[in-house]
């Protein structure tokens, strides 16, 4: 697991300066719920998460719920301090809700209802709110999710990642390619917005083998595709097949065809991109030019745009008004820091001005809306002109909105995203 960032001792009581409450009005809110359980432990995963579900000390997968509610209690009482009010901190009611791990369907659906009425009761649920799952495909039955949708979920997420057994493999997933359409299917019947996840980039994946899970995936006509490259990070076991020369990566040319065959299958069939990885089917009245498209995960969206969140569980990150803040990553002192009346955060940073501006700009550059630049750093306005007419004269931004002052990334741009963002920080 990757380690976390150095920081500020956080406060045991969780209280946040007074300085997080400043311009709350004009942000939403957001709870990410961490369930950090899984059946088996990826080759390629570096999440915060434990395939032995009867930890000791309280951290077990039996006794998660109960801790989990005890920090959306935390939340609820540290969101309403008065001196938050004092600064504009204002009561909003969380618009979306997500719960990730880790599997969260390892938990009971009784307990996952149990952490969704938390946020209900304590920090409230905005009307319409969306309230999303991750799922493995073998995770849950037709029982299971009509009892989802039952507790409030109204999207699930399913990591579907390949539909070829060898690449599933090599990824140590467990699922049956044949499970993932019978999942979604039984989310439909339970009136589920459903997404799927992929990854490209698997070592021993061919062009071909990536096109075989494009197909299948839009086979499904899911309301939502994610489609990320690999990563392999350091001191995972994939990581160590990879130094031992085990297993090889792909290069960045295999990766660039692949992502470019995603959105070319994706836009035939009707699907627009909001953010580079993501891709949401198109309604009518929908805008894909600006990202509004109803199928967006707004969750996702409001990280991107710079929401507020809540993040529970062990190694959970959460953001308020430019303070960051980071859980302890083991389930049993995590549990002990909640029962003792103590935040389990272990560290925490309060950004500068100049750093919560790079990052508007590091994660909007990344959305089809695109992101203004004039005020990144600095630049004044004929500053910023320049540089997006460098990145149009490139390929990689668009004129039009590059003429008033926005970055919007072409295809180009999205596989150089990276080098746009240079280009306009640096």
């Amino acid at each position: 697991m990757a380690d976390l960032p150095l920081g500020d001792p956080a406060p045991d009581d969780g209280r946040l300066p007074a300085s997080a409450g400043t311009g709350a009005q004009e942000r939403t809110l957001s709870v990410y719920l961490h369930v950090p359980f899984c059946a088996v432990r990826c080759g390629y995963c570096d999440f915060t998460t434990y395939t032995n579900a009867e930890l000791g000390g309280g951290g077990s997968a039996a006794e998660y719920a109960g801790n989990a509610v005890a920090e959306v209690e935390l939340a609820g009482r540290v969101l309403a301090d008065p001196e938050l009010a004092a600064s504009g901190m204002v009561s909003r009611p969380a618009s979306t809700v997500f719960l990730g791990g880790g599997t969260p369907t390892r938990l009971p659906v009784e307990d996952l209802a149990r952490m969704i009425g938390a946020v209900r009761d304590t920090v409230g649920l905005a009307d319409g709110a969306e309230v999303t799952t991750e799922a493995n495909p073998d995770s849950v039955d037709a029982r299971a999710l009509e009892d989802l949708a039952a507790a409030g979920v109204t999207r699930v997420s399913f990591g579907m990642q390949s539909a070829v057994p060898e690449v599933l493999a090599t990824l140590d997933r467990t699922h049956d390619p044949a499970r993932v359409p019978r999942a979604v299917a039984w989310a439909r019947e339970a009136g589920l917005d459903v997404s799927v996840d992929l990854i490209y980039g698997t070592p021993g994946e061919s062009v071909a083998d990536w096109r075989t899970s494009m197909e299948a995936a839009l086979e499904m006509e899911p309301d939502h595709v994610s489609a990320y490259a690999l990563v392999v990070e350091r001191g995972t076991r994939m990581g160590a097949q990879v130094r031992r020369g085990e297993l090889v990566l792909p290069d960045d040319d295999d990766q660039a065809e692949k992502y470019e065959l995603a959105d070319a299958m994706l836009d035939g069939a009707g699907y627009g991109w909001y953010e580079v990885s993501n891709w949401a089917r198109v309604e009518p009245g929908d805008s894909p030019e600006t990202g509004g498209l109803v199928h967006a995960s707004r969750h996702n969206l409001a990280y991107w745009r710079g929401g507020d969140w809540w993040g529970v569980g062990p190694g959970a990150h959460s953001h308020v008004g430019g303070v960051r803040w980071w859980n302890g990553k083991h389930p049993t002192p995590y549990a002990a820091r909640l029962r003792e009346g103590l935040s389990p955060a272990v560290g925490r940073e309060v950004l500068s001005d100049g750093s919560r501006e790079l990052e508007r700009l590091l994660l909007g550059v990344r959305l089809a809306e695109g992101v203004e630049v004039a005020s990144q750093g600095g630049l004044t306005p004929d500053d910023a002109g320049a540089r997006l007419a460098g990145l149009v004269a490139e390929g990689l931004c668009e004129p039009g909105p590059a003429a008033e002052g926005r970055a919007r990334l072409t295809l180009r741009g999205r596989l150089l995203a990276d080098a746009v963002v240079r280009e306009l920080t640096d």
